[in-house]
């Protein structure tokens, strides 16, 4: 174009500008979802860390050891529970260990599993599964005996024939699902008192096998209802009839 000045005119040539082209909508949806994962890792990494932490209080107040590392091989020595046979890739972790009142030991810790499944490509999808998991140890070996809050599968298996011991109060045989081999060692255990206490619990998953008495959570006990949880296991050991010790 021409411009003018006050000696004439000349010529100036135009700038051409150019501007990047817009960046590729499938780049910033990668970019935020990079940077989604790096913040909910980051935000699950400070959630166990407290909750190590947590733990670590726990076992001081409670006199305990505690192991925050995953234990593989802690986990098999409880693998003929029923509860800790699922799946793969089993581990602990979050190890509280310690006596009990009489001198029993016992262990309170978060379990880990792994299940897999496919999706419509055929591609491999893994589900990680938790428990939290309570045991105190017996003085005597006892039957398997296993007591948990019926549900639809299990009184789908009743139907079905599936053993389900039955007791005379019609209320706890509703509320609970009980199976073991040796039936006079079920009714032992759930005796009068026994059946009065757990009458009054919701959610409680008991195991007897050898001696191993245990409790599961299906999830992560928040660390605040770790005590009170491991006081009611106190208390089924105390509600076992002194015979069956002394048998």
């Amino acid at each position: 174009m021409l411009k003018c000045t006050r000696s004439g005119y000349f010529l100036v040539r135009k700038r051409e500008f150019s501007f990047p082209n817009a960046v590729n909508p499938q780049v910033l949806i990668f970019i935020g979802f990079i940077a989604l994962v790096g913040v909910l890792a980051y935000v699950s990494y400070l959630q166990a860390k407290k909750r190590r932490e947590a733990f670590q209080m726990l076992a001081a107040d409670l006199g305990f050891s505690f192991s925050p590392d995953r234990d593989h091989v802690f986990a098999r020595r409880f693998g003929f529970l029923d509860h800790m046979d699922d799946g793969s890739n089993r581990y602990a972790y979050n190890i509280l260990s310690g006596s009990g009142p009489d001198g029993a030991r016992v262990h309170i810790f978060d379990y880990h599993y792994e299940t897999y499944s496919r999706d419509s490509k055929g591609r491999r999808q893994t589900d990680h599964h938790y428990r939290s998991i309570f045991t105190l140890m017996l003085p005597t070996s006892f039957p398997e005996l296993n007591i948990e809050p019926e549900g639809f599968f299990s009184k789908i298996g009743q139907a079905l024939g599936f053993d389900d011991i039955d007791f005379e109060s019609m209320e706890f045989s509703k509320r609970y699902q009980v199976k073991s081999h040796d039936k006079k060692f079920a009714y032992d255990f759930c005796n009068a008192q026994m059946i009065d206490f757990l009458l009054r619990q919701r959610d409680l998953i008991i195991e007897v096998d050898g001696n191993v008495l245990a409790l599961t959570f299906r999830g992560r006990l928040a660390v605040e209802e770790i005590r009170s949880n491991y006081e009611r296991m106190l208390r089924i050991r105390d509600l076992m009839p002194n015979y069956l010790f002394n048998r």
